[in-house]
């Protein structure tokens, strides 16, 4: 990918809502995510101009901003004074993107709902392929990235959700989940009343399985059969590898079930051999299916707003 293939017109343009391809429409009990807003987001976000978006570095600055526009537009308001929660555990000056939209019913809107991704990668590498060195990160993770600002879009434009709801696009992921541990930490001291996570990371690609994504850390709770069962259909099930390489302790959401001892667990469709280019130049945003993404995430939306909107807790912990 040449570098300024996309400009600093696109981030203005996509911030201020100038696309107007973006629709969310109801169909059949689930939702149709446009795939050209899909295509439109990861391809700014995995593009040279954001140089693979590493901590702390003009690139994801640019990243930051695009995601503050697309908050601000569609009516989530910062959780703190500003999107920005500066990380207290890493060299450089970084930050959290965190979003809040309040729940519409006086009693269950004091309970959160986090939906996370990081929005990090690692940068420039030193040894890259042919001319190109720029890890841009377009499955890991502008795919998710791009699932938590189509999931804030819709919730901020229809606002049905009587839960709180707290978007967060995580940094330093790469570094050891540093972002997610400084978050989870804080908002403990804050006491605030969490009832679960669910974390996006690399659903760029389709699997070939009989459901759409795995579930990291499966046994540890009932959250795949609730999102079975608020989909209406089977969604997400058990990957063996992900057991096999600990993947519920490798992503976002680990720190927060540390911290809060609560069901968060993170969805992904990358199986260890549907894609090749993890952590390599190749990593780009022309790889990435933009109708198997519009799918899962519009078949998420129902399931987030069921969630939302369950009279009880009915994610919990699995007995072992």
């Amino acid at each position: 990918m040449k570098k300024g293939l996309f400009s600093l017109v696109l981030l203005c343009g996509a911030c201020m809502g100038l696309s107007a391809q973006h629709a969310v429409a109801e169909k059949t009990g689930s939702y149709t995510v446009n795939p050209d807003d899909v295509r439109q987001t990861i391809a700014y976000l995995a593009s040279d101009e954001l140089e693979g978006r590493d901590s702390g570095s003009p690139g994801i600055e640019k990243a930051a901003l695009f995601i503050e526009g697309i908050f601000s537009e569609h009516g989530i308001k910062p959780y703190y004074a500003t999107y920005r929660d500066t990380l207290d555990n890493f060299e450089k000056p970084a930050y959290n993107i965190v979003g809040y939209l309040e729940g519409n019913d006086p009693e269950l809107k004091e309970e959160y709902i986090i939906i996370g991704a990081h929005y990090d990668h690692i940068g420039i590498l030193e040894e890259g392929e042919g001319d190109d060195f720029i890890a841009n990160g377009a499955n890991d993770n502008a795919s998710g990235t791009t699932g938590v600002l189509e999931l804030a879009k819709y919730f901020g434009e229809h606002r049905t959700n009587k839960r709180s709801l707290m978007f967060v696009l995580f940094s330093a992921e790469e570094k050891g989940l540093l972002g997610a541990r400084h978050l989870a930490r804080e908002l403990r001291k804050e006491k605030l009343n969490l009832y679960t996570v669910v974390n996006l990371e690399m659903i760029g690609v389709p699997m070939t399985a009989d459901f759409t994504a795995y579930i990291t850390g499966y046994e540890e709770s009932n959250m795949a059969g609730k999102i079975n069962e608020y989909a209406g259909k089977n969604l997400v099930g058990f990957l063996e590898r992900a057991k096999e390489f600990q993947l519920f302790k490798r992503s976002d959401n680990y720190p927060f079930f540390l911290e809060f001892n609560v069901p968060s667990q993170t969805l992904c469709t990358f199986d260890f051999t549907n894609f090749e280019h993890y952590h390599k130049v190749g990593d780009e945003a022309d790889l990435m299916d933009a109708d198997h993404m519009a799918a899962f995430i519009g078949d998420m939306i129902p399931v987030m707003e069921k969630m939302a909107n369950a009279p009880t807790r009915e994610i919990v912990f699995t007995d072992k």
